[in-house]
């Protein structure tokens, strides 16, 4: 199980996005003949889509650029910060998307994705079509949803295999980190009362918490070792290697080591549990963090998560932003 505050699959999907399988075409013909949907807005704005007025879609499923940007390119490997927004040919009701209202002057949420590797929200042929892409461009993918999603497809979404699907996508950022990247250099002690951390390379970290002391009540934090990178700021694609233990027993309830290596998230947008968003922005990439976190601003929120009650204790490795 992922620390992370799980999403919600949008709703025309049936199942995980670990079932999708399956790569995008492109069709280049012209798209007023071809029955192309036009976009228009501003890359990080949500886009206005709007279809050929008595014109059938295209038969087949189209991938176009419709802004390209000038930063990063996106390549398969590479952790992407996104923004989207999906709905029907016939239909110009949202179907899910990123562009919802945030607070004033805050970040909304957006995915953070590894281009190649399983999403929570996309199909791997939405996904996919940021391949190439570069940082601050725009892509229009127009597909059927059987096409598009395959026996992923929810029967109770009231979406057919034969509706035609929009997406545009946005690319916000990418970033290329080795998955198996650590933080190195010396680690400073654990400060009084708090659980020490054994970090063999390219394995769980080994957190031990201390005989005698009670669990805190509020948030608690260490840097361990201290990183050279830029600060991580909210909103960011923070892409880290953690492990996570419970302090009432000391056992390991998750760690990325486990499922392949490091892993991104959205940080700073509720999009994880509260103290991360406390305890990691404003820190730099690079740096090793303890966390210590009451069930308040871990999942004391949700009683139905078995980690509802626990205190929660991370070793955390910043590796990378996006």
């Amino acid at each position: 199980m992922n620390y992370n505050t799980k999403r919600r699959i949008a709703s025309l999907l049936a199942v995980p996005a670990l079932l999708f399988t399956g790569a995008c075409g492109s069709d280049s013909s012209n798209d007023s003949a071809a029955g192309v949907a036009e976009v228009k807005g501003k890359v990080g704005e949500k886009p206005e889509i709007t279809v050929p007025k008595d014109a059938k879609p295209a038969d087949k499923t189209v991938v176009k650029t419709v802004t390209e940007g000038s930063g990063t390119e996106a390549a398969k490997g590479d952790f992407v910060r996104l923004d989207y927004t999906v709905r029907k040919w016939d239909d110009p009701a949202d179907l899910g998307g990123t562009w919802s209202a945030g607070g004033a002057g805050q970040p909304h949420r957006q995915l953070v994705d590894r281009v190649g590797q399983p999403s929570q929200m996309l199909p791997p042929k939405v996904l996919d079509s940021v391949e190439g892409q570069k940082a601050g461009s725009r892509v229009l993918i127009q597909g059927t949803a059987g096409d598009l999603l395959g026996k992923s497809l929810n029967p109770q979404s009231g979406i057919t295999a034969k509706d035609t699907l929009l997406w545009v996508v946005d690319v916000a950022g990418a970033a290329k980190v080795d998955a198996k990247a650590e933080a190195k250099g010396e680690q400073a002690a654990p400060e009084a009362g708090m659980p020490t951390v054994v970090a063999p390379s390219q394995k769980p970290a080994t957190i031990t918490i201390p005989k005698g002391e009670k669990a805190p009540t509020e948030l608690k934090e260490q840097v361990l070792i201290k990183g050279t990178g830029p600060k991580v700021e909210a909103g960011q694609g923070l892409i880290a290697q953690y492990t996570g233990v419970k302090w009432e027993d000391g056992q390991k309830f998750d760690s990325s080591w486990d499922h392949g290596g490091a892993t991104g998230f959205q940080i700073g947008t509720k999009s994880v549990v509260e103290g991360w968003d406390k305890g990691l922005v404003g820190k730099n990439v690079g740096d090793r963090v303890l966390l210590v976190i009451p069930p308040a601003l871990g999942y004391g929120a949700d009683p139905s998560n078995q980690l509802a009650k626990n205190t929660l204790v991370f070793a955390v490795d910043i590796v990378g932003a996006v």
